[in-house]
């Protein structure tokens, strides 16, 4: 495999990686703000969390990440829109079946769901899918 390959392969990685974490700020720090300040459902907190996490990544993701700007955003948004439904199902769901049959506290179930997620669904999609780089 050619190495230039493989080093903006990793560069790329990395920046997704590192986007994926300011989105998941944003997504836990609404959560926690929804449950602690406003004492909403931990589900409809996390629901909430996850899309506004949604629409950062999507927004730094196009112009950063994958350097897909050139490209129709319409496009990419509904690619991107397809991929994160089954995000937020997979979050959501994630985060009901742990809050509900474990112990384990909403942020925690949320952080193992989030991992998970992220590792089995979501670079794949947006990068093979969403941004086609």
């Amino acid at each position: 495999m050619d190495k230039a390959l493989v080093g903006t392969n990793m560069i790329t990685f990395t920046k997704a990686q590192l986007i994926s974490l300011l989105a998941t700020v944003v997504d836990f720090g609404v959560m926690w703000l929804l449950l602690n300040l406003a004492g909403a459902p931990p589900v409809a907190a996390g629901a909430t969390g996850t899309l506004l996490g949604g629409v950062t990544h999507f927004m730094i993701s196009r112009t950063w990440v994958f350097n897909a700007q050139e490209k129709k955003w319409t496009g990419q948004l509904n690619r991107y829109v397809l991929v994160w439904i089954g995000n937020l199902v997979l979050n959501t769901t994630g985060l009901w079946l742990l809050t509900r049959y474990t112990a384990l506290a909403p942020m925690a179930c949320k952080a193992i769901t989030a991992i998970l997620v992220a590792v089995g669904y979501n670079y794949i999609l947006q990068k093979r899918f969403v941004f086609k780089n």
